[in-house]
């Protein structure tokens, strides 16, 4: 959820800073004015993390994602462990 939150808020920012109008913004992002106003008012369950990928590369945003281990590894089978 956290990932699709971030994607929403930097097209909704995208959009403001270029200064376009909902139908503008359908265009540019290939999807529908309606799917737009959904975007403006926060529905985030109504949009795919794949959808919102896609948006915002039709947009030329520039998406990173990093996946990283845990601080702390914990070990399931740890034979040490107390019983």
């Amino acid at each position: 959820m956290k990932l699709r939150s971030v994607l929403m808020t930097a097209l909704k920012q995208h959009i403001v800073r270029a200064k376009m109008d909902q139908a503008e913004a359908a265009k540019l992002f290939g999807v529908t004015q309606p799917r737009v106003s959904d975007l403006m008012r926060g529905k985030i369950n109504v949009f795919g993390l794949d959808a919102l990928v896609n948006m915002a590369a039709a947009a030329g945003l520039h998406i990173e994602m990093r996946v990283l281990e845990p601080t702390v590894r914990r070990c399931l089978h740890d034979s040490t462990r107390e019983r």
